[in-house]
């Protein structure tokens, strides 16, 4: 059973079969009607386009399921609206670049989260987080849920600043950048207390700390301002017995060790961060996800594919908490057949 087997891997009980979760896969609804022989859209009414969701989940042995509830919805409006790139069908998705919110620096520098935003109460979050979980389990029954926080410190600040405020700011004073990320990680530390007293024994924390080609601000940055906030967040986390598992895009390798120092118990990874590292040295301690190519299964050929899985399995089947999984989702444009392939691949090896 997907429950089963997936609980297991995160309590490093090492189930029998190699479980797997796969993002918004959903999403593609070629591949919806490939494997469920249920043709769906964006029109679709939302019972009956549940109705298919589960029954993919169901045929492809989804053990995870990968869920935040706390995003940039908590900013409202005040924030910078970088658009959106063509990711759903049809690009129904798709929205350009809005307004910025800061227009300078020194604005940025003086900005306090909990002026703006003022102080959440904590019962009322707790309720949130308790009322997000138990909906997921209500509506996925065979799979390990979680609820959690998407905008947990970096991620917060490029959605309040955007990509171009955020640079220049860090690069024209990078302490008192760091000082702002000390008063964001005030006020967010609110909902990780709120987290900690949740029901939900699985918790992810999302952060895109870094971009493809690593930190894009200088390391030592990140070893006084970030990790040391993340250790205050996941304190209560670790107290109350949780599993806190970590997400973040491109390739945050340099930081998988102190990641683990801050308390986390897993890693959600993209292809571009070192698996096989991770797994040499915290693979029988720590779970981790992860991480086929993408674009393997995009424009690849079926060799190449099985190779991708062949690798991946390589590196974690032999560690109890490896959970399989494409690296930043497969896309609507992902040949069908391609990823049906990969799904088979992964049926014939996932058995240890």
């Amino acid at each position: 059973m997907s429950f089963q087997d997936g609980l297991a891997a995160l309590t490093l009980q090492m189930p029998p079969r190699v479980p797997r979760t796969e993002y918004s896969v959903e999403m593609h609804y070629d591949l919806v009607a490939a494997v469920t022989g249920m043709r769906i859209d964006e029109q679709t009414p939302w019972p009956e386009k549940n109705k298919a969701y589960l029954a993919l989940h169901r045929a492809w042995k989804i053990d995870l399921f990968w869920n935040v509830l706390i995003g940039s919805g908590e900013f409202g409006t005040h924030r910078t609206d970088m658009g959106h790139a063509v990711y759903a069908e049809k690009g129904s998705d798709y929205r350009p670049v809005g307004k910025t919110l800061f227009d300078d620096p020194d604005k940025v520098l003086a900005f306090d989260p909990a002026d703006t935003f003022g102080i959440p109460d904590h019962a009322a979050l707790v309720k949130r987080f308790d009322d997000h979980y138990r909906a997921s389990v209500a509506g996925w029954p065979d799979e390990v849920h979680m609820t959690g926080v998407y905008v947990t410190l970096i991620s917060g600040l490029i959605d309040l600043l955007g990509w171009d405020m955020l640079l220049l700011t860090a690069g024209v004073d990078p302490v008192g950048f760091g000082d702002l990320a000390n008063r964001y990680a005030r006020w967010m530390q609110r909902y990780f207390n709120a987290l900690a007293e949740s029901v939900a024994p699985v918790v992810m924390i999302h952060d895109d700390i870094v971009w493809t080609a690593g930190a894009f601000i200088h390391p030592d940055w990140y070893r006084t301002y970030v990790f040391p906030n993340f250790k205050r967040y996941f304190q209560p986390l670790r107290d109350a017995g949780k599993i806190i598992l970590f997400t973040s895009d491109g390739n945050f390798t340099e930081f998988l060790d102190d990641m683990v120092d801050a308390g986390a118990s897993g890693m959600v990874m993209e292809p571009l961060t070192d698996m096989a590292y991770f797994a040499s040295k915290y693979g029988k301690t720590h779970s981790f996800v992860g991480n086929a190519d993408t674009r393997i299964l995009l424009s690849g050929t079926k060799p190449r594919i099985r190779a991708e899985v062949e690798r991946c399995m390589a590196i974690g089947k032999k560690c109890p908490g490896f959970f399989m999984a494409v690296g930043n989702h497969i896309p609507p444009n992902t040949p069908v057949e391609n990823a049906l392939y990969y799904n088979q691949c992964y049926e014939e090896l996932s058995k240890r």
